[in-house]
């Protein structure tokens, strides 16, 4: 079954975490300028009926998915304070397909994971060791987030 570009684009812009323009969101989905355009205002409506925790932004730097203001607190509350919301959406893209080259990583989340791993290595929660060709890392979780986020079998959560 194929999703639709409206689905496509909003799981573009939560895997990318950041701001895009339509430009990079119509590369990443694979579609035209206008055909993105024209599903990210539908996306936008979508959310702005919505009575749900998130909402799409545009920003000086482009669209962004982000949490509604008003839940901003529970981020304090739930997330750990040295880890932020984008290295632990990359945690948890290492720790359902992982392990995996870090090229690969970069493919799917930008230059900025590189970043997000010297910190998630630095923390322990994931391993990064020299790829058998020498050209990447490869990137896997550790038992410190098995223990730190009471895990006991990844592949139970991918479903």
């Amino acid at each position: 079954m194929e999703s639709s570009l409206k689905t496509r684009l909003e799981a573009v812009l939560y895997l990318k975490a950041r701001p895009l323009n339509v430009e990079q969101l119509s590369r990443y989905a694979e579609c035209s300028k206008e055909d993105c355009r024209d599903a990210l205002v539908e996306l936008l409506d979508d959310y702005a009926i919505r009575d749900g925790a998130l909402e799409i932004v545009d920003t000086d730097d482009g669209y962004a998915l982000q949490l509604r203001e008003p839940l901003q607190d529970l981020v304090q509350k739930l997330i750990p304070t040295d880890i932020g919301v984008g290295a632990l959406r990359t945690l948890a893209l290492i720790a359902l397909k992982g392990p995996l080259p870090q090229s690969q990583l970069v493919e799917m989340r930008g230059s900025g994971v590189y970043d997000q791993v010297r910190d998630l290595v630095g923390k322990g929660f994931i391993s990064k060791n020299k790829e058998a060709d020498g050209r990447s890392y490869q990137l896997k979780v550790t038992e410190k987030f098995y223990q730190y986020f009471a895990i006991d079998d990844i592949r139970s959560l991918a479903g």
